[in-house]
């Protein structure tokens, strides 16, 4: 679905996804088109939420950066705003917080599979989140007890899998106990 102007396919934008209703589906624009998924469900929550506290604990409380979780709208450019499950912003890019979204590119993005769209996290983020320049992307499989720690290095991100702990690659280092999670 796309917005037709006169006409004429166009791209969507912030104000155009601003104004979709409230409809329980969590909306995205990526690359101009507009995608909807269902609501999460609740072991997808509850693994957030672990990873969220730990987190939480490290870099909030300790007046790091911020912490935020779904939903929260990211916008990387003019036709690209998401609502990642997790987005870490360091004090030392505070600039990209706005009082309604987020604007700019955040120091770490944690994206939690989903069993009615994987490939959405897999593929069409990971380019995004990689053509953005985002320094670092997580992308947790809760059925197999997993993160792929994803580190832009030279434009492109390198991949390790990650089972018992993983620590940011960016600072502050925060670390995730994952026997803490699942």
């Amino acid at each position: 679905m796309s917005i037709v102007e006169r006409g004429v396919k166009s791209r969507w934008d912030y104000a155009a996804y601003a104004a979709i209703p409230p409809d329980g589906n969590r909306h995205e624009i990526i690359d101009g088109e507009h995608c909807a998924n269902p609501a999460p469900n609740l072991s997808h929550q509850e693994v957030s939420r672990h990873i969220q506290f730990q987190l939480y604990t490290q870099i909030e409380l300790a007046e790091l950066g911020k912490v935020m979780n779904a939903p929260v709208d990211l916008q990387l450019s003019d036709h690209d705003i998401v609502q990642p499950d997790l987005v870490i912003v360091t004090k030392s890019r505070k600039h990209i917080l706005t009082p309604i979204k987020i604007k700019g590119v955040p120091d770490l993005v944690v994206e939690i599979l989903s069993p009615s769209n994987p490939r959405h996290d897999l593929e069409t983020k990971r380019r995004l989140y990689e053509n953005a320049g985002i320094p670092e992307y997580w992308i947790v499989s809760p059925d197999e007890h997993r993160i792929a720690q994803l580190i832009l290095q030279d434009g492109r991100y390198t991949e390790s899998t990650e089972t018992e702990s993983i620590t940011m690659h960016v600072a502050p280092h925060a670390t995730v106990d994952l026997t803490r999670v699942w």
